[in-house]
């Protein structure tokens, strides 16, 4: 479940020095430096180096830390419809279960980073529920699902702290990805737990806010200081094919709603992801997961090369 802020306010990072905070009145002010100070909007701190982030203090503190991306529900009514659109992903499904099992297998209160958890993410409810979970999620914008604001490229965090980060649909929102996966490293203990969910072909979505994309090989190296447990494809060919389908109805008849009416009428093709073998899926994934165990060793260039599982 998610902590309240108290209870880990003691682990907080100032994310330009490094050094610890203190809270004084609606601030948080780094211990050794009085100049580095960080506000408190709506009982969230603004945990962010604007000098070194894409986010213009300006306008974060003008628009009370709201998301400059209008972003769309899908719980209640509108989760369940969208469920019967979507063949179940089973290998999300799975790596949730083993990641909760061996969580609870590996501490009493296992510590949960979520990063990008301004909204629940898919089959993250359990985390927000699940009373043994000691739950902090931050994300570049308020909301009830945080308990600060911050940038990953500079986790506000002490190191050594979690047992587990969850990075679902984030990377492809961050300028410097290597960055961000050398950040969840130094955050996690030994032996602590990664797992991450990142677009290989989808078209850009989030507009200005999206930069970049991952094959399954280059994903898998992004996190070359952590164990291989699991990885592969979460969305296959037929639902890449589905991405490509409404792009193009949408550009032809420049219209979004038309775009979105296509990928309707023609939904049922992402169930073609349950009968493609794995290794014509990796070369044309949707999008593509990794999950992984920190440890000292690091897979070289050359074994990225064997450890491609395409089908070419």
């Amino acid at each position: 479940m998610l902590l309240e802020l108290d209870d880990f306010i003691s682990n907080l990072r100032c994310p330009k020095s490094g050094c610890k905070l203190v809270r004084k009145e609606n601030k948080l002010i780094a211990i050794g430096n009085d100049q580095l100070q960080y506000e408190i909007i709506d009982g969230r701190p603004i945990l962010v180096d604007f000098d070194r982030s894409i986010l213009n203090k300006d306008t974060l503190f003008e628009h009370h830390a709201i998301s400059p991306i209008k972003r769309n529900s899908y719980r209640g009514f509108r989760g369940e419809i969208k469920k019967l659109f979507e063949p179940p992903r089973r290998k999300s499904i799975l790596c949730i279960k083993r990641i909760i099992f061996d969580l609870d297998k590996l501490t009493k209160k296992p510590r949960v980073l979520i990063i990008g958890g301004g909204s629940i993410g898919y089959l993250m409810e359990s985390f927000y529920t699940n009373p043994k979970i000691a739950l902090i999620s931050f994300d570049i914008y308020s909301s009830p699902f945080v308990q600060f604001i911050g940038d990953s490229h500079n986790i506000p965090i002490e190191t050594d702290f979690f047992d587990c980060v969850i990075i679902q649909t984030v990377l492809e929102h961050v300028l410097e990805p290597h960055i961000v996966v050398k950040e969840i490293a130094r955050v996690l203990k030994a032996g602590g737990i990664v797992y991450s969910e990142t677009p290989f072909m989808q078209h850009v979505h989030e507009g200005a806010y999206d930069f970049s994309r991952f094959t399954e090989s280059g994903h898998r190296y992004l996190f070359q200081d952590f164990d291989h447990l699991d990885s592969g494809t979460i969305g296959g060919c037929g639902t890449q094919l589905l991405w490509a389908i409404e792009i193009f109805t949408r550009g032809l008849f420049r219209s979004k709603k038309i775009g979105k009416l296509f990928k309707l009428l023609l939904f049922w093709l992402k169930y073609f992801d349950l009968i493609i073998p794995a290794p014509y899926s990796i070369d044309a994934a949707s999008c593509v997961f990794f999950l992984g165990k920190k440890q000292d060793n690091r897979i070289c260039p050359k074994d990225i090369v064997k450890y491609y599982k395409g089908a070419q």
